[in-house]
């Protein structure tokens, strides 16, 4: 790796730390700059998996007032992990392809979902009026479903868990967003350790990108807790429109 190589990763890694505290979808700034440094595929996948981790603890340490407090949240934990397990061990068993066909659709949906949030509760019902038993079912699911996507590719994964969590949970945006943080955070960690263990990871980049991430997660979300609820949503939205249509380009060439 030569200056300029490290200057690149060093700047990506600052602003995806921001970009995946605001909205998720920093992974598509770092995932570039390390193939552009001359890693293959697979090898700058699981090494942006493992540098992102730095940043999405930052995330979680800037936006703590804001996590709920009380066990339930806690309950979302082992489902993530056990997600993230599933989600990393399918991206080094099986081929890509038809997953990275799947993934822009999956992305350009989540966003939809937060996007016409209100409407599509007015459907489903509103997460006050649930059942418990329904709700905590539902969540979970989210959680489940968010998690494996976060192991196998994690590029959006928080505009997917803020879209499914902000549809089927009874809070604020800056709260939903703190789970978010969270949960991606618990996701990222149980990716470091398997591809640690199992994967062609490149721990030069590793020490470039992980600092700078770290950097830019704590202020994006000290940033979110200063943004109004509508600024906020619209910014998921917009980065996750974005992320969809640049997914689904690459998958189409």
């Amino acid at each position: 790796m030569d200056l300029s190589d490290a200057a690149l990763l060093l700047a990506a890694g600052l602003a995806a730390g921001t970009v995946n505290a605001v909205a998720g979808g920093g992974s598509l700034i770092t995932f570039p700059a390390l193939i552009a440094t001359g890693l293959p595929p697979v090898p700058a996948n699981v090494t942006n998996s493992v540098s992102v981790f730095p940043g999405y603890v930052a995330s979680v340490a800037g936006s703590r007032a804001d996590l709920p407090r009380g066990r339930a949240v806690w309950t979302l934990l082992p489902t993530a992990v056990a997600g993230a397990v599933a989600g990393s061990l399918l991206l080094l068993a099986t081929p890509a392809r038809a997953f990275e066909l799947v993934v822009p659709f999956l992305v350009l949906a989540a966003t939809a979902v937060l996007a016409f949030q209100d409407p599509l509760r007015r459907l489903v019902g509103h997460p006050a009026d649930l059942a418990p038993r329904r709700r905590t079912v539902t969540v979970q699911a989210m959680v489940g479903v968010g998690a494996v996507y976060g192991g196998y590719f994690g590029a959006a994964l928080g505009v997917m868990l803020v879209a499914g969590l902000a549809l089927v949970l009874d809070a604020t945006l800056a709260r939903v967003s703190a789970i978010k943080n969270l949960l991606s955070a618990l996701v990222g960690c149980t990716t470091l350790v398997v591809f640690a263990l199992l994967g062609p990871v490149d721990w030069a980049a590793v020490a470039v990108v992980a600092p700078a991430t770290l950097v830019g997660g704590y202020a994006g979300a000290r940033l979110v807790r200063r943004l109004p609820p509508v600024v906020l949503k619209a910014l998921i939205v917009v980065f996750g429109t974005v992320i969809g249509l640049h997914l689904l380009s690459r998958a189409l060439r």
